[in-house]
């Protein structure tokens, strides 16, 4: 019998080629009046900015977009959202883009709901005030952020990535149009199709998880393993495209119950450190941490054969480097790297204990 848990979903999804288009009726659903939609100029560029602000507008709520962020969002860029927010005296808000987006959009609600700036709310629970009801729109396949209650915002001054998190910071509605994905740039496909691999891969063995959330992350793992090259060689299949945005909100799934592990402790620092994309820094990392965890784990549910070895071909096939070294990690920094790692919240649910020894072999490891 499995152990005892809890689960609670909070997010309803809405899956569907052109769902992005039913923005506005949803919106209505919720009673949104005035809303602000968090986005990025590389999405208002492909033209969904746009499509989303005429469905809402179209349904009668009143819209405006704030843009001014970029891949990392942070504390400085979050306070400027909330001014935005104040002064269009926003009721709700709409998150459209990838991982960035929706955890920009979250961070802004914190601030704009509750006062004070995002440091407040490093940890979980900490929004002591109603928050404003969202939306999420993923035009990646990544993070799966549109399913968790959690934001990832980095300190402007120090550059450590915080995880907010709080139930009421869950979006309402995510809507999954698996079309939004067939626009993005090759190099955006490939670090977001790691990122949601990747989440499959480390909920799948977390001490925090429990029978469904492993569940999930066996599907999300069918689910993006075999499409994930398939997208890239063709962008625009359709069927791959839906296999993979169903898999990253999966996989986002069993992060918000189980969390994650140590290549995501491991990666962290290495774009604090070097700005090396989130995405290729989980593929340099993981499977070096799948190999290290395999002493005391069992992935075979999961993937039968090397688990290693596959995830190291799909890094390849993604056009990642193949080392630290190869992406400009310097030799004398591993140390540091291991201690940042070990301050990491995702590595304190690693089935295998991480500490500044272990994360160590794993940068050197990885390093060559």
């Amino acid at each position: 019998m499995p152990d005892n848990f809890e689960f609670h979903a909070r997010t309803r999804a809405v899956f569907g080629d052109g769902s992005l288009d039913r923005l506005g009726e949803l919106a209505r659903e919720l009673g949104f009046t005035r809303t602000l939609v968090v986005s990025d100029h590389g999405v208002e560029q492909a033209g969904y900015v746009a499509r989303a602000l005429d469905s809402l507008m179209g349904a009668g709520v009143s819209a405006r977009a704030f843009l001014e962020f970029d891949c990392n969002p942070d504390t400085a860029m979050v306070e400027r959202g909330r001014v935005a927010a104040a002064e269009f005296q926003c009721d709700s808000i709409v998150g459209l883009g990838g991982g960035s987006s929706m955890d920009c959009a979250k961070g802004i609600n914190f601030v704009h709901s509750n006062g004070g700036s995002m440091r407040d709310y490093w940890g979980h629970g900490k929004a002591a005030k109603p928050m404003l009801p969202m939306i999420g729109i993923p035009t990646t396949a990544g993070t799966g952020s549109e399913a968790q209650s959690y934001a990832l915002i980095s300190d402007s001054e120090t550059h450590v990535k915080m995880a907010c998190g709080d139930a009421k910071a869950a979006f309402r509605i995510a809507i999954l149009d698996p079309r939004l994905t067939q626009s993005a740039p090759r190099t955006v496909t490939a670090a977001a199709g790691y990122d949601a691999l990747s989440h499959a891969v480390e909920t799948f063995v977390t001490t925090k998880g429990n029978v469904l959330t492993r569940g999930f992350a066996r599907q999300a793992f069918e689910w993006i393993e075999p499409h994930l090259e398939r997208v890239l060689s063709d962008p625009l299949d359709g069927p791959a495209h839906s296999a993979m945005m169903l898999g990253a909100n999966m996989a986002g799934m069993a992060i918000e119950h189980s969390m994650l592990g140590a290549a995501h402790a491991c990666a962290n620092p290495l774009t604090a450190r070097y700005g090396i994309v989130h995405g290729v820094a989980v593929s340099l990392m993981l499977p070096h941490v799948v190999r290290w965890n395999g002493a005391q784990v069992d992935y075979s549910g999961l993937f039968e054969g090397d688990l290693s070895a596959r995830l190291q071909a799909l890094g390849a096939a993604c056009g990642m480097p193949a080392t630290l070294k190869e992406a400009g990690v310097e030799a004398d920094a591993l140390k540091a790297l291991a201690e940042a790692a070990t301050q990491q919240w995702t590595g304190k649910f690693n089935p295998r204990p991480l500490d500044s020894t272990a994360a160590l072999e794993l940068y050197r490891c990885a390093y060559e």
